[in-house]
């Protein structure tokens, strides 16, 4: 191999550093000090422009990026599309090297492309796959979907513990067991009010609350006791057609509807995978 070949192989190494609106971008030629300057702005005849620029060169492209919430994916895409060799550079790495060579934390973006340029140049990148290129990307978005309707739930939980409990049937607490179950806000959905159920004598609470529980052990015994702690409830004797309680109501009946979510997504994730041997390995 002659050293014009090699030569030739070298890659054009471009730097961008990623915002919302538009990215700074920076290219280095194999064997030049002059550097040149692109602002790309986040729209496809941009993309398009710096995709035709590079590939001018007639060299290999390496690309890298620090990642930045999801405004790197559209971008990174196209780059990706185009054949490029595409790489992830830290954020921690990012920052520390920025104060090495600047000898300060200060960011701005030109010389944010700097820094990532010069951590090209000495090798400091890591893999970038990209999740739609890779054949991942719903399981991402099932993952990060499951994720915000599962804090959604928590946090709407905290809320019913914290406000509507204390207010209306703060001894129904202890009845729950676990924050998977919809059978709880389910109950209470039906029953927000102990002065509800002691408004009822024991069997008929029994018969018009057991389907509401689901599979419960020893439903019963337990209904029995709700029954017992709603009679000596200190709970607000507010009335059951009120406002009060029609938003307490709609707040259940939204914890109910994300338990469905998560549930949904959990399922279609299982069929997702169930022939992925690594989900294989972690279920045994």
């Amino acid at each position: 191999m002659t050293d014009t070949t090699i030569a030739q192989s070298e890659p054009v190494l471009v730097a961008i550093d990623i915002s919302k609106a538009r990215h700074e971008v920076l290219i280095a030629l194999p064997g030049k000090k002059r550097r040149r300057r692109l602002t790309v702005l986040n729209q496809l005849d941009d993309f398009n422009r710096l995709v035709a620029t590079v590939a001018e060169y007639g060299r290999p492209v390496r690309v890298a990026f620090e990642a930045t919430g999801n405004y790197h994916r559209a971008l990174a895409y196209h780059l990706g599309c185009a054949g490029f060799d595409v790489k992830l550079v830290s954020s921690v790495a990012l920052a520390r090297t920025r104060e090495a060579l600047n000898n300060s934390w200060d960011k701005n973006d030109p010389k944010d492309a700097q820094v990532i340029l010069h951590m090209m140049e000495i090798g400091n990148e890591q893999f970038y796959h990209d999740p739609l290129l890779s054949g991942t990307n719903d399981l991402q978005e099932l993952s990060k979907t499951h994720d915000m309707v599962s804090r959604s739930k928590t946090e709407l939980w905290h809320r019913v513990l914290t406000h509507y409990l204390p207010l209306y049937f703060p001894e129904a607490d202890r009845f729950h067991r676990s924050s998977r179950s919809d059978w709880f806000f389910a109950f209470l959905e039906r029953y927000p009010s102990p002065h509800i159920i002691a408004a009822m004598d024991k069997e008929a609470f029994i018969a018009d609350a057991w389907a509401t529980i689901g599979r419960r052990v020893s439903k019963e015994r337990l209904l029995t006791d709700i029954y017992q702690t709603a009679k000596t409830s200190v709970g607000l004797p507010v009335d059951p057609g009120s406002d009060a309680i029609t938003m307490f109501r709609l707040v259940l009946a939204e914890g109910r509807g994300l338990i469905a979510q998560r549930n949904e997504i959990e399922d279609r994730a299982v069929a997702l995978l169930k022939d992925n041997p690594d989900y294989q390995l972690v279920l045994c």
